[in-house]
């Protein structure tokens, strides 16, 4: 699967660290530097050369010691610098696609000893992150909030498109006409949504304590999407697929080609073989029941229980909804009035 998504490590680095502090200042003094953010016995046997100072790390002393050739080694919780001018001599036979000698010395002790190593360019004024088998450029704070806010401007979007699906699914189940077309296409949005929303996260981690009203827009965007897709797969989801199950795990495994085509979205919602896309489903009525204000939830599976689908439900008598264990005449008539406001708003949309 595709994504944008920045590393984990990029919120060690992130704007108003102390750490990130440090690596402006190199940048701003035009000098290079390689950091490794952490220390085990595998890089203790590649390293040779340096001192060991074991100091409290602040900004300053970084930039200094960045004017000495070598590396750099801090302490994992980044809070001490630990050696400063260190030769490191990673294995030859790693791989790696780098042209300058820092920065294949970079990915090669990263991919070797498993821990993050930072380099900063002279030449480029430019910081990277070398994480597991792969490199990043770190972003400058103006371009975190520009990606950030691309991001959550196509996430109101998808939002928005999203949302008229579901009102489009709830009208269809209201007349008992859904089909697996109408799942996949709402299935299909709220991955699109979902992967947006993972990119806007990495972005507001990677922008450290800027973060926070990117962090905010997000929240207010897609908090209740996972409940409604809980909803949604126990409405949907095949017979003996438990409730605990994942809503949609499987279309994480498409790449973004492949979820633009409701053929394969429909197959990776795992319902029955030989069901195609105009193929009807019946909805068991968990959206829909849970909707309704002041209905407990223990009430919406009891119902589901005993009438078995949505179709049942609505046709329903208050008296015989109200003969089911645990729910009250008042109760009754709730549901009874619920259910009438939902059929009566999918006139008017």
């Amino acid at each position: 699967m595709s994504t944008s998504r920045l590393p984990a490590d990029i919120v060690k680095v992130a704007p108003g660290t102390p750490l990130r502090e440090g690596l402006d200042r190199i940048v701003s003094g035009h000098t290079g530097a390689l950091i490794v953010l952490g220390s085990n016995p595998e890089l203790d046997e590649i390293s040779t050369g340096g001192f060991t100072i074991d100091v409290p790390f602040s900004a300053t002393g970084l930039r200094e010691l960045a004017k000495m050739d070598g590396a750099i080694v801090l302490s994992s919780d980044l809070s001490r610098i630990l050696a400063a001018a260190v030769h490191l001599s990673p294995a030859a036979s790693y791989a790696t696609s780098e042209t300058g000698t820092r920065h294949r010395t970079a990915e090669r002790t990263a991919r070797q000893v498993g821990i993050p190593v930072v380099t900063v360019s002279a030449s480029m004024s430019t910081i990277s992150l070398f994480a597991g088998d792969g490199r990043q450029v770190v972003p400058r704070p103006d371009q975190l909030h520009d990606r950030a806010a691309q991001a959550l401007a196509a996430i109101s979007g998808h939002r928005k498109r999203l949302d008229e699906s579901l009102e489009r699914l709830t009208t269809l189940e209201v007349h008992d006409a859904v089909t697996l077309r109408d799942v996949a296409h709402v299935a299909q949005r709220f991955e699109m949504t979902d992967r947006l929303a993972d990119e806007v996260a990495s972005y507001v981690t990677a922008m450290g304590a800027d973060g926070r009203l990117a962090a905010l827009q997000l929240r207010d965007l897609v908090d209740d999407l996972t409940p409604i897709a809980s909803l949604l797969h126990r409405d949907y989801a095949p017979a003996g697929v438990g409730a605990e199950t994942l809503a949609f795990v499987a279309l994480a495994n498409l790449d973004d080609h492949e979820l633009f085509d409701i053929v394969l979205v429909g197959r990776a919602l795992g319902l029955p073989v030989g069901l195609h896309l105009d193929s009807p489903l019946s909805a068991r009525g968990y959206r829909q029941l849970s909707s309704i204000p002041r209905l407990p939830p223990g009430a919406v599976g009891r119902l589901v229980a005993h009438f078995g689908d949505l179709t049942a439900i609505y046709a329903a008598s208050a008296p015989e909804l109200g003969a089911i264990e645990g729910i009250t005449p008042a109760m009754a008539g709730l549901i009874r009035e619920g259910l009438a406001h939902i059929a009566e708003h999918t006139l008017s949309i």
